[in-house]
């Protein structure tokens, strides 16, 4: 089964399409306008080996509140999708990512119940043009949508770029892990309920 899907969120403040393909090779066509979001996108996708196609046009004459939101609904939305029915999956991972003199840990569960615990304090207000309030906003959205349980926490680092990039490739590479089929249940969903 291919674990493809395309995603169309349309509202008045945004519109946003998303392809994503968790068995991809990391490529990535990211256009946000945000061009610090994009960055962190792009490590997103190279770093979890999904292939990601994402074209967004936002209200960023008001602010990049909405853009940045709603981006991480679709591509969530988009993961979820293309996941399918999550047999035979690792579900959990873990990944302990250093950047630099920063070091920040993502844990992950996709287990269709959304939590956030969000751990990550900034020193600066801005990232390039992005406000640095607006990446818990991303991953809340993120977590949410994709239906997985989701903590992000710096250790330690000073600075912010680092603190941030550290936890976008700490999710890439818990995500790689956790969509990994395991052989021995590829025909199973993994929890004792019998579904996630």
């Amino acid at each position: 089964m291919k674990r493809k899907a395309k995603i169309l969120r349309k509202t008045k403040e945004t519109s946003i399409s998303v392809e994503a393909n968790i068995d991809g090779k990391g490529k990535y066509n990211i256009k946000t306008g945000i061009g610090f979001l994009d960055h962190m996108l792009e490590q997103l996708s190279k770093h979890s080996l999904i292939d990601l196609n994402i074209k967004a046009k936002g209200d960023t004459h008001i602010d990049l509140h909405h853009t940045t939101e709603d981006s991480g609904i679709a591509i969530g939305e988009a993961i979820k999708k293309a996941a399918g029915n999550l047999k035979g999956i690792k579900r959990y991972a873990s990944a302990m990512i250093p950047m630099d003199e920063t070091l920040s840990r993502v844990s992950l569960d996709v287990s269709n119940r959304p939590y956030l615990i969000w751990k990550v304090d900034l020193k600066v207000e801005k990232l390039g043009e992005m406000d640095t309030e607006l990446f818990k906003e991303w991953f809340q959205a993120f977590s949410q949508s994709a239906g997985i349980t989701l903590h992000v926490e710096n250790l330690y680092g000073d600075n912010s770029h680092h603190k941030i990039e550290s936890c976008f490739k700490g999710l890439a590479r818990s995500l790689k892990e956790a969509f990994t089929i395991d052989k021995r249940i590829k025909s199973s969903i993994p929890s004792t309920k019998g579904s996630l």
